[in-house]
């Protein structure tokens, strides 16, 4: 087993990239897809369950963990692996979107921020260093700057002063990270939606040097023409033999359009938190498990799915459990959603390999726009 982390590109088709991560806990294969853990949990699954969707990696989240059970908890009991009985990487943020989004009566400054909790009001101080000593004692194997990400629309004044903020974060986090061979420290390339200041984000960090790069202040408001309009650019603009993730992302078009344009990880809250509001996501688009439609169906979500959900459940059932507020309705919906989301990742890592990515993607897209099938 490998003791450090590298990245090795296997295959490109057009901008689109399939490879493989190395780390000391095992391979993270490229397209990768990481479902979110925030409180060291992916809502609704064992983490058995979430490794037999074909899962990788998984995220955690710096801010919830610091506040509630606290870092230092989590280090005295072994780490956020053994907490939550994980035993493959997990990549943890840095806080800094939490802070923004989350806190209340928060004040930045040079330094770092001072927030109160969301949770109790408590009073707490975040900074790149001791971001960097969250993460570390959590022992998460990839590691994320902490930086500044102002929600969009704001005006460029905004973005290209939260940017440069960030970048002189980003030296510092490198600074206290130091030497860890194992762990991986990914920087994120700031800029909102203008193409210059995003390039001289890429170039500040690209100075710093990091394992990976994240393109960071996507998904927060700006729509998804204006999203690609960035991606079209922003790939290129970073280091090809190092992995490339985009936050925050998203729905399964997003994420075929990001691998297109050069993206090798992403993660989302959306496959778990749709599968606790009756969202199912399919090859035939969104199926909505509330509606009456759904009641006296015998047939499962997806005929061609695997996942226990379809395997052994019908809509009727998927329906009433969902209506009387049964906790398997959001444990099988939730496996579904991940599992389709960890199978287009492997669709989408064949076709590269194969280079056959385009049409892939095209009978993706015409799946998808077949719609569900036609109700009994």
């Amino acid at each position: 087993m490998t003791q450090r982390f590298s990245f090795t590109l296997k295959a490109t088709d057009g901008k689109a990239r399939t490879g493989v991560i190395d780390t000391p806990r095992g391979q993270i294969r490229t397209p990768a897809f990481m479902p979110v853990g925030t409180a060291a949990t992916v809502k609704a699954m064992m983490p058995e369950s979430v490794a037999a969707t074909g899962a990788d990696i998984l995220l955690g989240n710096t801010y919830h963990l610091m506040l509630r059970p606290t870092a230092e908890r989590i280090d005295r009991l072994g780490g956020l692996h053994r907490f939550m009985n994980w035993d493959k990487p997990i990549l943890t943020d840095s806080g800094g979107f939490q802070v923004m989004s989350l806190a209340e009566l928060r004040k930045m400054t040079e330094e770092g921020v001072t927030f109160r909790s969301h949770v109790d009001g408590s009073r707490h101080f975040l900074s790149p260093e001791r971001s960097m000593e969250i993460q570390k004692l959590l022992g998460s194997d990839i590691v994320m700057c902490f930086d500044e990400c102002p929600a969009l629309p704001a005006t460029e004044e905004r973005v290209a002063e939260a940017m440069r903020l960030s970048m002189r974060w980003a030296q510092r986090s490198r600074d206290a990270f130091g030497d860890r061979p194992g762990h991986a420290l990914f920087g994120i390339q700031q800029g909102g939606v203008t193409e210059d200041l995003r390039g001289e984000s890429a170039e500040a960090l690209k100075a710093i040097g990091f394992d990976g790069y994240a393109i960071g202040g996507l998904a927060v408001g700006e729509g998804q023409e204006a999203m690609f309009g960035v991606l079209d650019y922003a790939p290129d603009q970073l280091p090809t033999d190092k992995p490339r993730y985009l936050m925050g992302v998203g729905k399964p078009d997003d994420i075929v359009g990001a691998v297109k344009r050069g993206v090798d990880m992403m993660d989302c809250v959306l496959p778990s938190r749709s599968g606790r509001t009756g969202q199912a996501w399919t090859r035939h688009g969104v199926v909505n498990i509330k509606n009456a439609r759904h009641a006296d169906d015998p047939r499962p979500l997806d005929e061609h799915c695997t996942c226990p959900a379809c395997r052994n459940y019908s809509r009727a059932y998927l329906h009433h459990v969902f209506r009387s507020h049964e906790m398997i309705s959001g444990m099988l919906l939730t496996w579904h959603n991940l599992h389709y989301f960890q199978e287009l990742m492997q669709g989408m890592r064949d076709a590269i390999a194969e280079g056959r990515f385009d049409a892939f993607e095209a009978a993706f897209h015409a799946q998808r726009a077949e719609g569900d099938i036609e109700r009994l």
